[in-house]
């Protein structure tokens, strides 16, 4: 088969040699959709066989003596020294969903289902934006930091910062300006009544208020765990964790579900805050020059789009369109195709220099 010619042709085999990262190709045919689990796992067996035969694969040692050797080298407890505060950090974002969860069971009923409808939109930008920036970040400011070049490590922090402010306020000025074309155009369909989508965009602005802090909380965190501190951003997500209940106490009895996701948004916000302080306080973050001039070329922009989002709202009945679901969904990419227009237009318009920014 294709891997028994890899490794009989001479030419292709010191390719391998020489350029270590072919032998991903090698897994690819594991991948492919044409082929079922059976033969996906025969593949594999044949595969890891030939391996140990030409002595390129070593079977882990077993036993109690080879876990104890393995759990006191240095490597090993320094791994489960960064595991264990990161463990804690994702405790602490599922106790505070678990939180959310049960308080919003104990009011009326929709009230958990609004929740999460408002969440998957809100989760949306966040991973579209915040994730990605975090994965590109990440490696750049690990090797800043080997490096010790504090000048590039702060320029990338700073350089991602305004990547979230550049897409993540406009994203965020939607979520409050256009909920309800939003909610109505993805969820207003079979038994979804038009009171889901009142209090489906109750919620969804309530998390629109917080988006740029959780957006950036992506950006910002890296600035630690490049710097192998995992503490500090779990200490910072335990404070936020008891300042959300908080929160959740003053505003809930007023906002009911809206409540939570307003404190949700808050507390992101200030856990975004509190790690832009930290990293200011370490010497890591030095804010370049400029940033007055694009923080008002930016608001001027989403101003512009605000105004033109709340008008497109409200002018258009997107819940009586229930009717014509494809003529809403159209309509709906129509109007965010010219609101990205307008706001990249504006942005041009005020000058804002792009090859600074898409520059990394």
């Amino acid at each position: 088969d294709w891997l028994s010619y890899l490794h009989r042709d001479p030419v292709l085999w010191q390719q391998v040699t020489h350029f270590p990262k072919l032998v991903t190709r090698i897994y690819r045919p594991y991948a492919l959709r044409q082929l079922s689990c059976h033969e996906r796992v025969a593949h594999m067996v044949r595969h890891h066989d030939l391996l140990h035969r030409l002595g390129l694969r070593h079977w882990p040692r077993m036993g109690r003596a080879a876990w104890r050797e393995a759990w006191h080298t240095e490597g090993c407890k320094r791994i489960l020294a960064l595991m264990a505060p990161a463990l804690l950090g994702v405790g602490v974002a599922q106790l505070s969903l678990l939180i959310n969860t049960q308080i919003a069971s104990h009011m009326m009923p929709g009230s958990v289902s609004w929740l999460s409808y408002a969440d998957r939109l809100m989760e949306f930008p966040t991973a579209l934006l915040g994730v990605a920036l975090g994965v590109v970040l990440m490696p750049q400011l690990a090797s800043a930091k080997a490096a010790a070049d504090i000048d590039r490590y702060s320029a990338m922090l700073d350089w991602g910062l305004r990547l979230v402010v550049l897409l993540a306020l406009p994203c965020a000025v939607g979520l409050l300006c256009f909920a309800t074309p939003l909610v109505a155009s993805l969820y207003h369909y079979g038994a979804f009544s038009a009171h889901d989508v009142q209090q489906t965009t109750l919620a969804l602005m309530g998390y629109g208020v917080g988006l740029l802090g959780l957006v950036a909380i992506k950006v910002l965190a890296p600035g630690f765990y490049a710097s192998q501190d995992i503490k500090t951003p779990v200490r910072v997500a335990i404070g936020v964790l008891v300042l959300t209940q908080v929160f959740n106490l003053a505003l809930v009895p007023v906002l009911a579900h809206a409540g939570l996701a307003l404190s949700i948004g808050l507390g992101a916000c200030v856990n975004a805050l509190w790690l832009w302080r930290g990293l200011r306080r370490r010497g890591h973050y030095q804010a370049a020059p400029g940033w007055g001039r694009f923080l008002s070329q930016v608001v001027l922009a989403c101003a512009v789009l605000a105004a033109w989002l709340g008008w497109v709202a409200q002018h258009v009945d997107w819940v009586a369109l229930q009717a014509s679901p494809w003529q809403r969904l159209g309509l709906l990419a129509g109007v965010l195709a010219v609101s990205a227009l307008v706001y990249f237009s504006v942005l041009r318009l005020a000058g804002l220099k792009w090859r600074a920014l898409m520059r990394i």
